[in-house]
């Protein structure tokens, strides 16, 4: 027999176990007060900092897992325990993700340990991309970077919005066009370190879902950073701004959507390289949902025996735990192919996003039919559960994006 596993090693169950008692006995009976406060939980961010988990050194380790798995095992766990409180807890992530794909290695070194701080001051990062006119159309963005090459600075205008962590972040980092004519090839990926003036707080946004997480606009107003803030230096973005003008010049150079060309942006790169971890994310809320379905069905009597014995609920269960392995396994396989060094020739990324995000809502809409009335109430879970999932639908890419990066990807053709 070959080496092939889908079998978790022991160093990976016992991580595993570990974060799902924290879940357990930290995330989940803190769930539903943060839900109702809409703020940000810095009491269970700073316990988890306590034991580790909230720390680079944790995700560090994690990401340098050779399996690829550490990091959809984590994810899968704490948003099993709360996917508000876990996007609290992982926010940050995006953002350090935006720098590893980005930065120079003194970048990474100085800014990422920033982002988190220390268990005696947590410390949030923010991840801005988005903006009113351009969400999944990233062409669209218009914040601007203009050198300043007296001062040796970067001035950013513009605003930024759907900002997780934006506003109360000690480090940002924010995607500006440096070359409107470049479309979304001439974009660059700024640090603005903490207490910068010119950066300021928009609008909080009250959600539907995932609550516990904060989200607002981010206002630039003539916010200058250091060059050294620009991600990858000057150098290599003349050198990327020089070649995409040629390929201009030549008539290769109409910017592609994404899923098109070889050629990305920065807030691409790190969209790319986060995709199958937020399919995890989803995997995880799915499973909470499936499993208090599970169990409710089992004890809940009616006509004089568990509801689990008519096959309308039977099959119903059987349907949400095979679309829950069958999310899982297209995770693993991108994060696998990501660890290995493969590239996503079919899409992978996109595809474990897709259809992660897609079984949660429809995982968590069978478990509150399941649980009947009760579902619908505040009183089980599974109502928070559904509200959460809703976003994932949504945000790192919508479905309907998914879908296009995937039949681009096989097609080859511009597919609009």
């Amino acid at each position: 027999m070959g080496d092939f596993t889908l079998e978790l090693n022991d160093d990976q169950k016992s991580v595993r176990d570990w974060i799902h008692g924290f879940a357990a006995d930290v995330m989940r009976p803190a769930a539903a007060e943060w839900d109702e406060r809409e703020e940000t939980p810095w009491p269970v961010i700073q316990e988890a900092a306590k034991i580790g988990l909230y720390s680079l050194d944790f995700y560090a380790q994690q990401f340098f897992d050779p399996t690829g798995l550490g990091i959809p095992m984590a994810m899968e766990e704490l948003f099993w325990g709360d996917a508000g409180i876990g996007l609290s807890i992982v926010g940050t992530g995006l953002a350090a993700v935006g720098v590893l794909a980005n930065g120079t290695e003194e970048q990474i070194g100085t800014w990422v340990p920033q982002m988190y701080g220390d268990v005696n001051d947590v410390k949030v990062a923010a991840f801005c991309s988005s903006e009113p006119d351009a969400g999944s159309d990233v062409s669209a963005m218009r914040t601007r970077a203009v050198y300043d090459e007296a001062k040796d600075e970067w001035v950013l205008n513009g605003t930024k919005t759907w900002a997780t962590n934006g506003g109360i972040a000690a480090v940002h980092v924010v995607v500006a066009v440096v070359d409107p004519e470049l479309g979304s090839r001439g974009h660059a990926s700024f640090i603005v370190p903490p207490n910068t003036p010119g950066l300021s707080q928009g609008q909080k946004f009250k959600k539907h879902g995932i609550r516990a997480s904060h989200t607002a606009e981010v206002v630039l107003e003539d916010c200058r950073v250091p060059g050294e803030c620009l991600l990858g230096g000057k150098e290599k973005l003349d050198d990327r701004l020089a070649r995409a003008r040629e390929r201009a010049k030549t008539g290769l150079g109409v910017p592609p959507a994404e899923g098109r060309g070889s050629v990305k942006n920065a807030a691409m790169a790190t969209f790319e390289a986060s995709r199958p971890a937020v399919g995890a994310q989803a995997v995880g809320i799915a499973r909470a949902a499936y499993e208090v379905a599970l169990d409710y069905a089992k004890t809940r009597v009616q006509f004089g025996r568990p509801i689990i014995d008519n096959q309308g609920i039977a099959f119903q269960l059987a349907d949400m735990r095979t679309q829950i392995d069958a999310a899982r396994l297209l995770v693993w396989r991108a994060s696998w192919m990501a660890a290995a060094g493969r590239p996503f020739t079919s899409a992978e990324g996109s595809m474990s996003k897709l259809y992660a995000g897609e079984t949660a809502k429809t995982v968590t809409a069978q478990a509150m039919q399941i649980l009947g009335g009760n579902g619908y109430t505040r009183e089980y879970p599974v109502e928070r559960m559904h509200r959460d999932a809703a976003i994932y639908t949504i945000f790192e890419g919508t479905s309907e994006i998914q879908r296009l990066v995937i039949a681009r990807t096989l097609s080859g053709m511009p597919i609009r």
